[in-house]
């Protein structure tokens, strides 16, 4: 298990370094979006490439984040059933719901958006927009961020057959460090 347990680690810290990475990209949506505004109501000077930057990176966001969401436990969640369960049966709800909705959907929408990406990318394909920027990045997003969702659901089924083993702490609660890293520590101290 302590393979699987250093994999998992690793996928949380890609994503964690991405997540916060693609915080930046709120900021430069914003003041693409306050300079596009500004430009177009002020100056009378519009664009269609400020207007489509702005969705590439709203799409960033959306995308290269879900990992990152998954990580932290902030995805959106239906407890009606779940709450009145023991922890371990909502641990296993989790390890069900991972194995046969998450990855299933999540690697078929990796798997069926490649060809259009690669279809935009060979072809060079542009925007119809007067002005509008190459499409290929905007491709890319769709199955870079089910490949990071993807990661991350191997990494919380991971985590979570090690917390029914009695390996780690709960991942699903809130600690000062990730249950991963108690891990580590726990570890390191019985050397």
């Amino acid at each position: 298990m302590k393979p699987l347990l250093a994999l998992s680690r690793a996928i949380d810290a890609v994503n964690e370094r991405i997540g916060r990475l693609v915080y930046w990209c709120v900021l430069i949506m914003v003041l693409v979006s306050a300079a596009n505004a500004i430009s177009r109501y002020a100056l009378s000077i519009a664009s269609n490439a400020w207007l489509e930057l702005q969705w590439y990176l709203f799409s960033a966001v959306f995308l290269l984040c879900s990992g990152y969401t998954l990580l932290h436990n902030e995805h959106i969640r239906i407890d009606v059933v779940a709450a009145n369960l023991s922890r371990r049966k909502q641990i296993w709800i989790d390890i069900f719901g991972t194995l046969f909705f998450l990855l299933p959907i999540a690697v078929y929408m990796m798997w069926s958006s490649w060809p259009i990406f690669m279809n935009a990318w060979t072809s060079g394909e542009i925007s119809g927009s007067a002005g509008g920027l190459i499409r290929w990045p905007a491709r890319l997003l769709v199955p870079a961020g089910f490949f990071l969702l993807t990661l991350q659901g191997i990494s919380e089924l991971i985590k979570r057959f090690a917390y029914l083993r009695g390996l780690i702490p709960d991942p699903v609660e809130k600690h000062e460090e990730p249950a991963l890293e108690l891990m580590r520590i726990d570890d390191q101290a019985a050397k």
